[in-house]
This record gives C-alpha cells, structure tokens and sequence, in this order.
C-alpha cells in the first residue's frame, strides 16, 4: 500500500500529464512502450530508484539521471513524465516504479481509445484471464522467477496461439509475465481488467458456459449485476463445453461457479473427507 506522501505524488502527477497522454493519439502506443521500459529498469536497480527518489538530491540532478537512462530517442512526453515523477516525494523509493508503469498502462488504455478497440482490449483480458483459470501449472510458470522473462514470454504466445488478439492486449500481457513486480500473473491480468472498467465507466462480467448465452439471459445478467454493482456492466460470454452445464460468473475477484464440473469436484472432496 502506499504511504500519504506517494498517493499524493501519484494524483498530482496524473491529473498534470493523463490529459496530455490522452491527446498524444498514436504515439500513445510508443510512450506507454517506453514507461514500460524504465519500469522494468527501476524494478531491477534500486540504487537507480534511491537516486530519483532521494529529497535532498537536487531536482536538476535527478532530471540529468533520467535524461542519461532514456536517452534523446524517447519521446518528449515520456521525458516529461518522468521528469514531473522524480520531481515529487515518495514515501517508498520502489514506488515512483508504480507509478511509471501506471502511466504506462494509461498509454496503452489511450492508445485503445483512439483505435477504438478499448472494450475489445478490456474482453480479450477477460478471456486470458478465463483461460488461465483452469491451468494452475501454466500460471505458476508464467510467474516463475526462476525461469527466465524470454521463456516465460514463449510460454504465453504458445497458450495465446493463433487467437487475434488486439496488439494492446498482448503488450500488457507481455508486459505482466516479462516484468512479474513481485505479482501472480492473474492478479496482474486482473488489476489490468479492473483498470479498464473503471476506465471505461462500467464493471466486466466474465460468464463461462458449456453453450453461449441467449440475448435474453444476457439481458438478464446485465439487469443483475447492474444492480449489484452500481453501475453499467458487461456481459463477456465464454463459451468452455468441459463446464458441461452450469454457470461461473466472475466480477473482478469475486467468482461464483455454479458449473457442474465444479459441483462434481466438491462432491468428490466431500466424499475423499468423510472416508
């Protein structure tokens, strides 16, 4: 959790440059890229993160630091992010890493907006997320730092194959698995969904069915939750005949799984207790 000093450094910093990173339009893409890079770099060398964080160094100094860690390829923007960052107090040195990468995801999330493919980025996360649930043994690999970030981001294009998904979508789940921040890879993947609802003004609901959903039941989920929740919610229907029947509803952490899969899995463990 983070302290007073660095939530405060976070908003002020956000609500300065979030709208000059929503209007930067395609070079959302190559910004959000290039934060995703200095996170990785902050993550990996604390001594770098002391140097900008430190409140009795000079803001001119730390500003030459970042200049030397990106270089003069980066673009201006990114520069100008990183450059507001070091000049703020943070209550921890790793978290001005945070809020670097909680920049770049809002470059991505902008750079859907203007492709206008956000909800489709927003479904594609939840059917990852979906698909990972039932694969513990990939997961944990996915989030093994014992095993190298190349083979790890192998490991998660060979699960993706030859889905179409949107180019945001496989960034930030590239970006989840080559760059773990001490995080499970669904717990990354999820932060990211709930990133997007509240981004997009409404909460995403991941339905798995043996059969897809009729536009009635759909009607009836959205009414529900809707409901539940406060606020407009979306319908992400997945379609997995191994359920066999039943329904599993996940709204952000919370899953319920009414499948008959997993009513016969409880059968059995009741059964293995009580022998």
């Amino acid at each position: 959790m983070r302290g007073e000093a660095s939530r405060i450094a976070d908003r002020v910093s956000r609500d300065s440059l979030a709208p000059r990173l929503r209007d930067s339009g395609e070079d959302a893409w190559r910004i959000g890229n290039e934060l995703f890079t200095i996170t990785n770099a902050l993550d990996h060398n604390v001594q770098l993160e002391r140097a900008l964080t430190d409140p009795s160094r000079p803001v001119e100094d730390k500003v030459a630091v970042v200049k030397t860690l990106i270089g003069d390829e980066a673009h201006p923007l990114t520069m100008e992010i990183m450059s507001d960052l070091v000049a703020r107090r943070w209550s921890r040195v790793s978290d001005i890493a945070n809020a670097t990468e909680d920049f770049g995801v809002d470059g991505m999330m902008y750079y859907a907006d203007h492709t206008n493919t956000t909800l489709q980025v927003s479904i594609e996360l939840a059917q990852l997320h979906s698909a990972l649930l039932n694969l513990p043994v990939v997961r944990s690999k996915l989030y093994d730092t014992t095993v190298p970030a190349e083979a790890r981001v192998k490991l998660l294009y060979s699960l993706i194959g030859n889905a179409d998904f949107n180019k945001v979508t496989k960034r930030l789940a590239e970006h989840a698995t080559c760059n773990l921040r001490n995080r499970r890879y669904l717990q990354t993947i999820q932060w990211l969904i709930n990133k997007f609802s509240r981004h997009m003004g409404e909460s995403m609901v991941t339905v798995t069915t043996a059969k897809p959903l009729s536009k009635k039941q759909v009607d009836k989920l959205i009414a529900i939750y809707s409901a539940k929740t406060g606020h407009p919610v979306h319908i992400n229907s997945v379609v997995d005949p191994t359920v066999i029947g039943g329904m599993r509803i996940q709204v952000g952490d919370e899953v319920t799984d009414n499948t008959v899969v997993a009513q016969l899995q409880h059968l059995q463990r009741t059964v293995k207790a009580t022998a």
